[in-house]
């Protein structure tokens, strides 16, 4: 059967659109930018002075006023360094590492206060998020596939300043299954333990960022 021509085929896909278009007011693109922390063996803690910049893209979609669901990328820097603590194993171990993580996350939102699209409403909430999420990092191990799992769970607050612009602060934890983050070998018979990893624990990273998103509104004709 041949195909119809090319403006029909664009009409069609311009009716499939309509629907879309008419809730155009959930959907919301975005961009982040801020800074990524490490912990692990050689930081126990989130400690600021191994604060590395990262950022990402992200999509909304806002299928109700409480709820969205949200596709992001990102990307950013983690280090460690043992000299750096007050810890005799860390100090006498002395390691040190920098990586590069990159993510891509489906998340699902909760807002605690309703967004409207009515005019003159300035909107803001605070929200939690979480979701799953796969990386690849720089420091793999042996044995180790190119992608790993993690569960990202956080909060955040974000406040419509000029509608549709959308300005915003955000807290997630990336929990993973990844000992290898800070390049640390696995543990192995015979070997120094100043060289290994502690197999009961898992790396983490934790991503901190300032957002900006626009949020396409309808626009309603007479």
């Amino acid at each position: 059967m041949p195909l119809a021509p090319v403006h029909v085929r664009l009409f069609l896909v311009g009716l499939l659109l309509i629907p879309v278009l008419g809730y155009s007011q959930t959907i919301e693109v975005g961009g982040a930018l801020g800074g990524m922390l490490y912990k692990g063996d050689v930081s126990p803690t989130l400690n600021p002075r191994f604060v590395q910049p990262g950022g990402g893209l992200f999509f909304r979609y806002h299928p109700t006023r409480s709820f969205a669901v949200r596709v992001q990328v990102s990307t950013g820097r983690l280090i460690g360094v043992d000299s750096l603590t007050t810890d005799p194993f860390q100090q006498a171990r002395g390691a040190s590492f920098r990586n590069t993580v990159r993510e891509f996350a489906v998340l699902g939102e909760y807002k605690f206060r309703n967004y409207t699209p009515l005019r003159n409403v300035k909107n803001w909430t605070p929200y939690a998020f979480g979701g799953i999420g796969v990386f690849t990092h720089g420091l793999r191990q042996p044995g180790e596939g190119p992608v790993n799992i993690a569960f990202p769970l956080g909060v955040g607050v974000k406040y419509e300043f000029h509608r549709p612009w959308t300005l915003g602060l955000e807290w997630g934890t990336r929990f993973t299954f990844s000992d290898s983050l800070d390049g640390l070998k696995q543990p192995a018979a015979g070997a120094s333990r100043l060289n290994q990893s502690d197999p009961d624990t898992k790396d983490q990273y934790t991503f901190v960022a300032l957002t900006l998103s626009y949020t396409f509104y309808k626009v309603f004709c007479p």
